[in-house]
């Protein structure tokens, strides 16, 4: 298999001969086509001034007619009675038919430059032959001549055409050593690049790649970069996940086989054996939950394709969350400020943002003191619903709030489970709101916490 390098070198050549050859074919057509009948007219008038002279001065023709050849022409001059007389330089093919010798003997002016055939790899400029001339009729005395001639290129151009001939080699010859050196300059960062995935597929995400360049490559490598911290954030986060995971099985399932070891081994009293199997009970309740939630997170990474979207009312969805938690509410003694207008229409899963109501003001009901304060507000702007649930409590430490959000993340470092929660209700959160298109910010401190919902709007 080719590499780049040398596809883009290969490539880069063959475009080079591809533009060349087609340079040639356009300009050689442009010589047929406009350049040609010009050039034609312009040597029948340079014909027609050697008639002139040779016509006013017989006697010194032929010495006349050398020194135009040595000017840089190519002379050919016919009685049409087997008297052919050439000046200059040889022409490559002598191929012109006795029709048109008859012509110009007639009197007739011969436009063989312009009626030279068009041809796509031959450019007729520097066709030296016969045929390819312009002729006009000679009269001298009573013997009349048909005087041939076109330019000797050679002659004219030989050492411009040699000078021109090497510009075009030295620049293709050029043109392909640098483009050797450019392409590894432009293959090397792919090269790199290259090689980096195959270190991040065998799991190496520590790279470091040049960033300097300020083009598409440079633009590439930088993303890449960025990518690369991406993937071995999420590779920590998915090793903490499933660390957190066993974590928080292995301790409930731990105490279970504990507890029931204990009850089947050894005589106990109705009050242990009661008590114990309450522990058991619990723990069994905290590892559903714990699935429960799971299976929703994992439901939730789908993205939209696992929501069931409908159209509800943002008050009574509120009003019907409080109701549940309304002995929490009574039992704390905690007062509930509810200014929600009737207006605001959700469009979005019911049964998921309910879960989002629920565990924020869960969290609120749980975690401030007793006599305090919770107060849910929610408004209209042009583009987002926004929800405000705030309450009065302690606030949350300023060390803990940027990692609320994250999966097992307690604020409780003791990891117990008396409280029955797992330490996903926030990122469930966090989850349902951002496949709604929305997002969720907190912002906490001694007076009290606030968390701040925008939903979208339809």
């Amino acid at each position: 298999m080719k590499s780049l390098y040398f596809r883009v070198f290969f490539i880069t050549v063959a475009a080079i001969l591809i533009s060349s050859l087609l340079g040639f074919l356009l300009s050689n057509t442009y010589y047929h086509v406009k350049l040609k009948p010009y050039n034609d007219k312009k040597l029948v008038v340079i014909a027609e001034q050697m008639k002139q002279y040779v016509e006013k001065v017989p006697s010194s023709m032929d010495q006349y007619l050398q020194n135009a050849a040595a000017l840089g022409y190519e002379i050919y001059l016919t009685d049409g009675q087997g008297n052919d007389r050439f000046y200059g330089r040889e022409f490559r093919v002598q191929d012109l038919d006795q029709k048109s010798r008859d012509s110009v003997l007639g009197g007739k002016v011969y436009h063989g430059v312009a009626q030279f055939p068009n041809t796509l790899f031959i450019t007729g400029f520097f066709d030296n032959r016969l045929r390819n001339t312009v002729g006009v009729p000679v009269q001298i005395g009573n013997q009349k001549y048909a005087l041939f001639m076109r330019p000797d290129v050679i002659l004219q151009f030989g050492e411009l055409r040699t000078f021109f001939a090497l510009i075009g080699l030295l620049t293709v010859v050029m043109s392909i050593i640098l483009f050797l050196v450019s392409t590894r300059y432009l293959v090397k960062p792919i090269t790199r690049l290259s090689d980096a995935t195959k270190q991040i597929a065998q799991g190496n995400f520590n790279l470091r790649l040049p960033t300097s360049r300020r083009d598409e490559i440079g633009q590439l490598a930088g993303h890449f970069m960025i990518m690369s911290r991406e993937l071995e954030r999420v590779d920590q986060s998915r090793q903490q996940f499933v660390s957190n995971v066993s974590h928080e099985i292995q301790s409930p399932l731990t105490s279970i086989q504990g507890f029931a070891k204990v009850l089947a081994e050894r005589d106990l009293s109705q009050e242990d054996r009661e008590h114990y199997s309450s522990i058991i009970e619990e723990e069994s309740r905290h590892l559903s939950l714990l699935g429960k939630q799971l299976l929703l997170l994992s439901t939730l990474e789908q993205g939209q394709e696992a929501l069931n979207k409908v159209t509800f009312s943002l008050q009574s969805q509120i009003r019907q969350a409080v109701r549940v938690l309304q002995w929490q509410l009574e039992e704390k003694e905690l007062l509930l400020k509810i200014s929600v207008p009737e207006s605001i229409k959700i469009h979005g899963d019911e049964v998921l943002l309910m879960q989002v109501w629920m565990n924020l003001l869960s969290n609120a009901v749980n975690h401030i003191p007793i006599g305090r304060t919770i107060e849910i507000r929610a408004e209209e702007t042009n583009s987002h619903h926004m929800i405000y649930i705030r309450d009065t409590g302690n606030g949350i430490a300023p060390e803990h709030l940027p990692f609320i959000f994250d999966r097992f993340y307690r604020v409780d470092t003791a990891r117990k489970h008396s409280s029955g929660r797992t330490g996903l209700g926030l990122a469930i959160v966090k989850k349902i709101v951002q496949v709604h298109g929305g997002h969720i910010e907190v912002v906490s401190s001694n007076d009290g916490t606030l968390f701040t919902v925008a939903l979208p709007r339809m």
